[in-house]
């Protein structure tokens, strides 16, 4: 019996040392909340045209600027191509696939091409707010998707992007070729 307490007594001190030692200002809900106070406060200090708007519980939101009508939308497994531009809320481009925004920018690349982007839905080959934001808009759409950092790269960014930081990508859905089963 006596073991019995002091197994308990065990197990309390170890949970309580160790969610002392978790960093509450880093938890994944205290790095949402910082997401959405930044998201907010973009949204309230920059002017978007917006035709049409989308936001889930994860704080993800589109804002379409152009809605094409086409009807085609791209699913998993699709193939997909799109022109992008991807900012943080300070507005500093950090990619593009638009070489004119490139050179504008100050991130031109020479040995670069910059034409859309070319990938297959579903691979996770892309960060996974961008890949949503394509799967949400229509051929021919152009809109705003703005993302926490959750969706992004989270707290493994390349090179020129904060950890933990709130995305922007202006996005334009160009084509979808149907994947292997044909959706």
């Amino acid at each position: 019996m006596k073991l019995r307490y002091l197994s308990i007594l065990a197990v309390a001190i170890a949970t309580i040392g160790a969610y002392s030692c978790i960093d509450q200002e880093n938890t994944v809900d205290a790095i949402f909340a910082r997401d959405m106070e930044a998201i907010d406060e973009y949204l309230a200090t920059n002017s978007l045209v917006n035709v049409k708007e989308f936001e889930d519980a994860r704080g993800f939101r589109v804002i379409w600027q152009e809605v094409s009508g086409s009807g085609v939308f791209a699913e998993v497994g699709d193939t997909i191509r799109a022109n992008y531009t991807g900012k943080l809320l300070d507005n500093s481009v950090f990619d593009t696939s638009i070489e004119d925004i490139a050179r504008e920018n100050g991130i031109y690349v020479d040995s670069r091409p910059y034409i859309p982007i070319q990938f297959r839905t579903g691979l996770g080959s892309v960060i996974p707010g961008f890949e949503l934001g394509l799967l949400n808009i229509e051929v021919g759409d152009k809109a705003t998707v703005i993302m926490p950092s959750e969706l992004g790269y989270a707290n493994n960014p390349p090179s020129g992007i904060p950890v933990n930081a709130p995305l922007i990508f202006e996005i334009e859905l160009i084509e979808v070729k149907r994947g292997p089963t044909g959706n």
